[in-house]
């Protein structure tokens, strides 16, 4: 493990936990060389969960790719990067409880959206104007009303 500040390539393990449900191992490390901290996640890799998408291709179940959309759509709201690992976390184990190895795009999507909504308004959105691909601006005033009505 090379050191994300200096690139050192040895370290000392400092603290290691056991995550929720015991499938992740948080370990924080330090420098050798600089002393400066940072926490690794160890997961243990099983057979690759496949993602049906809408035209019918199957793609392995990218956990980053979830991540990095969260992050796009909480750019500059106050949603802590803890929540929206705990989103990925729970979709994550979605798939794992799920007795097939595929799950479609669409139920992934409407499950992050459902979450979104209730961490923050704006970034669920942003997230479903991307996500649902409004074709136009009544398409997206319609979501709004709809947002709107519900926070009445």
């Amino acid at each position: 493990m090379k050191c994300p500040f200096c690139g050192h390539p040895e370290d000392k393990v400092v603290d290691s936990r056991e995550g929720k449900e015991g499938r992740v191992v948080r370990r924080r490390r330090e420098c050798l060389s600089c002393s400066r901290r940072f926490t690794t996640y160890e997961r243990v890799d099983e057979i690759p969960y496949m993602v049906v998408k809408k035209d019918g291709r199957r793609e392995a179940f990218d956990r980053n790719k979830l991540l990095t959309g969260l992050v796009k759509a909480c750019e500059k709201r106050p949603v802590p990067m803890s929540s929206l690992e705990a989103v990925v976390d729970e979709v994550e184990n979605l798939l794992q409880e799920s007795p097939e190895k595929e799950l479609p795009a669409d139920r992934i999507g409407e499950r992050l959206m459902e979450r979104l909504k209730v961490l923050d308004q704006v970034a669920y959105v942003r997230f479903a104007s991307v996500y649902r691909q409004f074709g136009d601006l009544n398409a997206f005033m319609e979501e709004l009303n709809r947002l709107l009505g519900q926070r009445k």
